[in-house]
């Protein structure tokens, strides 16, 4: 069964890019500013699956998915909850087809499927951050007012409480300007999100300035993962009392994505 009821993230999926994310004939179709160095990347995303299991996360490493190299980002593909997963519907339609691919690989570990999207909702995961029994979606370009719809009646309907904005650019994710650092701090960035979106949670505030301004993965007991360039949000965390593991993800910076997008939270404990 899956979990999410907690702070401290005790397994993960991933998908350690090994061809298909260096395959990329057109690269505004997938949403890829720069083709990637394959020898940098593969080291990074190590690096990254490395510090997560020295803090005690499992890591399950799915082969990424044939003639899609946005799949390496498998958080936009699932939403694991306390009662199973939620299957999405992927707004990039290049990267339709993930939702099955991640599916099996969730059903593999056992996780029951709670819920699926139907057309014409589109929905990913990075739009969706679960902190306690509050859900924050995001209405972005990638997940659309009928997505947000669908994803707040599941939620809903499993006890969470959720709250809804929009995203507005540079982020191409809510998951870019925000972060659930446990189940009672959120660090997000400035003068993006309503006022009182925030409500019964400590924040963190930082200006914006990248499309990952906010992005970080949660380890638990004040212990967070950060791109290296991401400097400003470095800096807030460890005034905050953060321990913050500064790794280089470049590379991945290059496909539109922060930590957290390299990553399936499964459990949380």
């Amino acid at each position: 069964m899956a979990k999410n009821k907690g702070n401290k993230l005790t397994e993960a999926i991933v998908s350690t890019p090994i061809y298909e994310y260096f395959r990329v004939n057109n690269l505004k179709r997938h949403n890829i500013t720069l083709l990637p160095d394959k020898n940098k990347a593969i080291k990074q995303h190590n690096e990254l699956k490395k510090t997560m299991q020295n803090f005690g996360c499992n890591i399950v490493d799915v082969k990424e998915l044939k003639g899609h190299p946005n799949s390496v980002f498998v958080k936009d593909t699932a939403i694991c909850t306390p009662n199973g997963y939620i299957k999405l519907r992927m707004g990039l339609p290049e990267r339709r087809g993930e939702e099955q691919w991640i599916s099996k690989a969730l059903e593999s570990l056992n996780i029951p499927l709670l819920a699926s999207l139907d057309k014409p909702a589109t929905a990913e995961g990075g739009d969706v951050v679960l902190a306690g029994k509050v859900a924050f979606i995001g209405h972005s370009s990638r997940t659309n007012k009928e997505g947000t719809t669908a994803i707040g009646r599941i939620l809903s309907g499993i006890g969470y409480e959720t709250r809804i904005a929009r995203v507005p650019l540079p982020f191409l994710h809510i998951g870019g300007a925000m972060t659930a650092l446990d189940n009672n701090c959120i660090v997000h960035c400035k003068y993006v999100f309503p006022d009182g979106f925030f409500r019964g949670f400590k924040e963190i505030e930082i200006p914006c300035n990248t499309f990952i301004s906010s992005n970080a993965i949660n380890l638990g007991k004040n212990e967070v993962i950060a791109e290296a360039s991401n400097t400003l949000l470095i800096r807030t965390l460890q005034e905050n009392s953060f321990t913050v593991h500064s790794i280089d993800l470049s590379e991945f910076v290059k496909g539109t994505g922060g930590p957290s997008c390299l990553v399936l939270p499964v459990k949380m404990e």
